[in-house]
């Protein structure tokens, strides 16, 4: 009993947080309540407060389901402009859109989670990027190509894929590993 209880815990915590993910990208976060959150799970609204606390908190663990750069920032540091670049080229093609990234760009203006924003992009990137570069000012260059790296993302929630027309992909990563050498230089 007690394991089948905790596999329908499970199951519903994780509908839960695929259905909040789901409406914070579509919505953005001012216009999702618990509610709707209960609704599209199909799981009562008292469960969502017991497993989340709060709207907010689910917020957050829905940011945290996006995971840092996968293997990026595991190479030496001469190699971080080049597979930095590799990253975001890749982004920019792929036909698939991070929801996580969506519910970020909706939900950017609410100063309700602000914070919640300004933590995870400072955990997931900032602070990873600014550990790996060793010299003056590594937390200035790495605020820098941060700022690349999440402009990509809005780039990306507005245009969608690259279109026919641009440049194949070791172009556009070309280009951009010379912007990550230039931001990230010493």
């Amino acid at each position: 009993m007690d394991e089948t209880r905790q596999r329908d815990r499970e199951g519903t915590r994780r509908r839960i947080l695929d259905a909040a993910r789901r409406l914070f990208a579509d919505l953005g976060y001012d216009q999702v309540t618990m509610r709707l959150i209960a609704a599209e799970a199909d799981a009562n609204i008292a469960l969502i407060n017991r497993y989340f606390g709060s709207k907010r908190e689910l917020f957050a663990e829905v940011l945290a389901m996006q995971g840092r750069f996968p293997g990026v920032l595991d190479f030496p540091e001469e190699e971080l402009p080049r597979r930095l670049a590799e990253y975001i080229a890749e982004r920019l093609r792929s036909d698939q859109t991070s929801p996580v990234m969506a519910a970020l760009i909706r939900s950017s203006n609410c100063p309700e989670i602000h914070d919640l924003i300004r933590d995870r992009v400072s955990s997931a990137i900032l602070e990873p990027l600014s550990a790996r570069l060793s010299g003056p000012d590594a937390a200035f260059r790495a605020r820098i190509a941060t700022a690349l790296i999440t402009g990509n993302g809005t780039m990306r929630q507005l245009y969608g894929p690259e279109s026919s027309d641009v440049p194949d992909r070791e172009a556009v990563i070309a280009r951009l590993t010379a912007v990550f050498e230039a931001c990230l230089s010493q």
